[in-house]
């Protein structure tokens, strides 16, 4: 057995374990917590940064300087030892990217490229915003790269083509949609259609070759399909890229359930005056 056989393995026995405990819970609830198991069991390394909200608004900061550890019978038996900062950070006071770049509970995410927010933020300084005149846009800075569209996306769902028939998945009132755990790698987006009958995954081409994003979200349909769907929802998927190409129209003419999106950019100058 492989170890990314293992993982799957023991995620399926956590899952299955999970549901005999407690039956009254839903499939998205039973893979939530046995993803949020393996995060704090395996995903977190030490020196790790672990950003923690405290229900005002703040995230209390720390460095993960423990390896897992388990205390039976406490009330929070799956442990990580963390060295907390002596500084919160404020959720309004983040970039867009940044802040939903954390704004996903129980997930590992790569915030290196926020370091320097991060310390600035920290020792007390603001970051620099891009303003523009579109009540519709919140930040369209975050377009600067095309590895930005999955922030924006999340930050304008409701104004978006797909925010009319599907709401980003959340538990509880928070949003668990974007970077979606799965036993295959973290899922872009994770969204459920307002009546409820429908699971889609939307997953971002982001330059790797086009034919290949096409078995990657098969993969993650067939893991929502087993783990997550209830026996009345349909799972669907949708590919987004900036253009597509001969091997992905060829690729998608033999599926009846994924789709393909395409995006385009506009920033426009206006001078003040004129």
């Amino acid at each position: 057995m492989t170890a990314q056989q293992s993982i799957s393995y023991l995620r399926i026995r956590c899952y299955i374990i999970y549901l005999a405990a407690n039956p009254e819970e839903t499939k998205i609830a039973a893979g939530l917590a046995c993803g949020m198991l393996y995060t704090i069991c395996k995903g977190i390394r030490q020196h790790d940064i672990v950003l923690c909200p405290d229900g005002t608004g703040n995230y209390m900061v720390g460095e993960v300087v423990s390896d897992y550890q388990y205390a039976p019978g406490s009330n929070l038996p799956h442990r990580r030892k963390v060295q907390w900062y002596r500084n919160s950070l404020s959720r309004g006071d983040m970039s867009t990217s940044f802040k939903n770049s954390a704004g996903s509970i129980g997930t590992v995410s790569d915030i290196t490229k926020y370091a320097d927010e991060l310390k600035g933020l920290l020792d007390g300084k603001q970051p620099s915003t891009l303003t523009h005149s579109d009540d519709a846009v919140e930040d369209p800075s975050v377009f600067a790269l095309e590895k930005h569209l999955e922030d924006f996306l999340i930050a304008n769902w409701q104004f978006t083509h797909l925010g009319t028939d599907y709401d980003i998945y959340t538990v509880d009132g928070e949003v668990v949609g974007q970077q979606f755990p799965s036993d295959t790698g973290p899922i872009d987006i994770l969204a459920i259609s307002k009546d409820q009958n429908t699971l889609l995954v939307v997953e971002l081409k982001r330059g790797r070759a086009s034919d290949v994003v096409v078995g990657q979200i098969q993969r993650y349909m067939g893991y929502v399909k087993e783990a997550l769907a209830e026996a009345q929802q349909e799972v669907r998927g949708i590919i987004i890229g900036l253009e597509d190409d001969l091997k992905l129209t060829r690729a998608l003419s033999v599926t009846n359930n994924i789709d393909f999106y395409r995006y385009s950019v506009s920033f426009k100058l206006f001078k003040v005056g004129e």
